[in-house]
């Protein structure tokens, strides 16, 4: 999934505390761009406003912090994605039961792949 850059630049300005540098957003791994991508792809489809996006993933991270965060930054696209999951299911876009199935799928493809070998998800991922 690639990052369209004036969407990444808008959203920057519109949800402060995302981690960037003087070009744009930065990512520790890979699956951060791509929950970055993905609110991006959502935001545009107008699932949500940046406003009801930031208000949520403030929430998330106040949430985060009285459970014990340190809130030193390595977590915030943890935060990301917890917010982009709770969005999706408050909108009604997918349950949390149907989240979480896919979440143990990847999980399940994600043990039996090799290291630096790409994941691929099969039918079988899902069986509980």
């Amino acid at each position: 999934m690639s990052l369209d850059p004036q969407a990444a630049l808008d959203a920057t300005r519109a949800v402060p505390g995302i981690p960037r540098d003087a070009d744009g957003p930065v990512f520790r791994e890979p699956w951060e761009a791509q929950a970055f991508a993905m609110a991006l792809a959502l935001h545009a489809r107008g699932l949500f406003s940046w406003n009801e996006w930031a208000a949520a993933l403030a929430e998330e991270i106040k949430r985060a912090q009285a459970a014990g965060d340190a809130d030193t930054g390595e977590t915030y696209y943890r935060h990301w994605l917890a917010t982009l999951e709770r969005l999706i299911a408050d909108k009604g876009v997918a349950t949390p039961a149907t989240l979480h199935r896919y979440r143990d799928a990847w999980d399940h493809a994600a043990d039996r792949t090799p290291h630096g070998s790409p994941i691929v998800l099969l039918p079988e991922d899902f069986a509980s």
